[in-house]
C-alpha cells in the first residue's frame, strides 16, 4: 500500500534566487468503492485508513445503516488505485441494486451515487439533544488538533477530522486530502471503536458544508465545529435536524449559528468569606 506521504524534489526561487531542496507532500490516490461486484463510487482519498474510510463512507451515505450488514471487506491495491471491495448482507444488498451505479469524482466530493435532486436535499435523521458542552470544551478541542495532524504537519495540505470526548479529555483524529473523506473515516473509527457520539462533538479543519452536516447528522453527531465558516445551506440543514453548529473557531473563540443551548457557560466558583 502506498505512504500517505512522499518526499519530492523542489526548487524554492526566494530572495532573487534559486535553492534546490526537498519537500514533503501529501500522496492522493483513487479510491473505488464496490458493493457486491458493482462500482458506486471513486474518490481521490489519501491511502490510509481505509477500512475507516470503507465503514464510514458506507454507512454516511445510506448505503448500510451499521457496519453489521457489511458482511465482508476486501481492500486490493490496483495499478490504477485501490478497490475496496465489499459485500452487503441481505435485504441492503438488494436496495442497493436500485441505486446509481457508478460516479467518479474529484478530491473529498460530497454527494456520491445520487440522480435526483430530492436525494441530494434528503430529510435528516433528529439530532439527540440531551448532552452539552462547554466553550472551554471546544477551545480544549480546537487547540488540541493541532498537534495531532502529522501528516497535514509535514505538509499542510490535508484536512483533519476529529472527535473530541470532555469526559477523558480524550480526541480521535483521522486525515484524508478530502474533508469529506476525513469525515467519513472518522464516522468509520468511530463505529469500530464503539464510541457513542452522544459523548463529545466532532471538529474539522475545513468549512462546514451540507453534506458534512448530512454525514454527521447521519452518525448522530450532536454538535459540529469548524474551523471556517459555514454555508448558508449548511446552516439551515443543521437548524431543522436539531444539530449545533460552530464555526470560525480560533484561537480567540468562536461563532455559534445553530442550537446555541448546548453550549452551556462555566460557572465560577464564588467563595464567600464567613
Amino acid at each position: 500500500m502506498e505512504e500517505p506521504v512522499r518526499i519530492v524534489e523542489r526548487t524554492v526561487w526566494r530572495g532573487g534566487r534559486f535553492t534546490p531542496g526537498e519537500r514533503v507532500i501529501a500522496e492522493e490516490a483513487a479510491v473505488a468503492f464496490t458493493y457486491n461486484g458493482t462500482s458506486y463510487a471513486v474518490m481521490m482519498a489519501t491511502p490510509q485508513d481505509l477500512e475507516e474510510f470503507a465503514v464510514g463512507f458506507s454507512v454516511t451515505e445510506g448505503i448500510v445503516a451499521s457496519p453489521g450488514e457489511i458482511e465482508a471487506l476486501e481492500i486490493v491495491e490496483l495499478e490504477a488505485g485501490i478497490e475496496l471491495r465489499m459485500r452487503l448482507a441481505e435485504p441492503r444488498g438488494g436496495a442497493f441494486a436500485s441505486r446509481r451505479r457508478y460516479l467518479a469524482g474529484p478530491t473529498g466530493c460530497g454527494l456520491c451515487g445520487i440522480e435526483q435532486l430530492e436525494e441530494a436535499m434528503r430529510p435528516l435523521p433528529a439530532v439527540a439533544g440531551n448532552v452539552s458542552f462547554t466553550p472551554r470544551d471546544i477551545m480544549r478541542a480546537t487547540s488540541a488538533i493541532e498537534n495531532l495532524q502529522h501528516i497535514n504537519r509535514e505538509t499542510r495540505s490535508v484536512h483533519g477530522a476529529a472527535f473530541y470526548r470532555p469526559a477523558d479529555d480524550s480526541v480521535v483524529l483521522l486525515e484524508d486530502v478530502g474533508r469529506h473523506n476525513a469525515l467519513d473515516k472518522l464516522c468509520g473509527a468511530m463505529l469500530h471503536a464503539n464510541i457513542d457520539p452522544q459523548s463529545g462533538f466532532a471538529v474539522v479543519t475545513s468549512r462546514l458544508s451540507i453534506e458534512m452536516i448530512q454525514k454527521a447528522a447521519t452518525a448522530g453527531i450532536p454538535m459540529m465545529v469548524a474551523v471556517s465558516a459555514p454555508t448558508a445551506l449548511a446552516v439551515r440543514a443543521a437548524e431543522s435536524c436539531g444539530m449545533t453548529l460552530t464555526a470560525v473557531a480560533r484561537a480567540d473563540g468562536f461563532e455559534v449559528f445553530t442550537h446555541p443551548q448546548r453550549i452551556k457557560e462555566e460557572r465560577s466558583l464564588h467563595v464567600v468569606a464567613g
